[in-house]
């Protein structure tokens, strides 16, 4: 057997995902890039983003990349060590806020994944178990995370499923 090179680990807000996509990530290789999508736009953000920090050690680079996700994997990504990605969802809504394309925007993300040297970790939230949104702007959201999330889950070697702390391999290689 052998291990998936590009994973995408999926999950409900504070699922364990994050925990479990570094875990993997840092079973994969001594260091890493942790590249972050998240914009501190309000006190409470800012804590989550410094949890976050405080939860990697020395062995992790930070790369900050709320819009320009593809270029940071392409720049950071090396044969000897780990990019993992946290997460998808702000990228995406980050995005559909900036008004970008997104099917040009999910292929890049794609192009860049399968061109990277070493191994790659997605987060991303599984947003299809809620009920359909009240909003046009969330429908639109949640259409448009779930289309992402399916071609993710085509091209990564793996893609696991976390509830309550608990991941399921759902595709790929165990």
């Amino acid at each position: 057997m052998t291990k998936p090179r590009t994973l995408l680990v999926l999950g409900g807000a504070r699922s364990g995902k994050s925990r479990h996509a570094q875990a993997l990530a840092e079973a994969m290789t001594p260091t890493g890039c942790f590249i972050a999508t998240a914009q501190a736009w309000d006190e409470e953000m800012r804590d989550r983003i410094a949890r976050h920090v405080a939860d990697r050690d020395a062995r992790w680079t930070t790369v900050e990349a709320p819009l320009a996700l593809p270029e940071a994997i392409a720049e950071h990504a090396r044969a000897d060590w780990v990019v993992l990605v946290d997460c998808l969802t702000l990228w995406l809504t980050n995005l559909l806020l900036g008004e970008a394309d997104l099917m040009a925007a999910g292929e890049a993300l794609v192009a860049a994944i399968q061109d990277a040297p070493g191994p790659v970790v997605l987060v991303s939230n599984e947003v299809g178990f809620g009920i359909v949104p009240d909003n046009a702007l969330a429908r639109r959201f949640r259409d448009a995370q779930g289309s992402l999330n399916q071609r993710l889950a085509r091209v990564c070697d793996a893609t696991d499923l976390v509830v309550a702390g608990l991941p399921l391999r759902l595709s790929g290689e165990k």
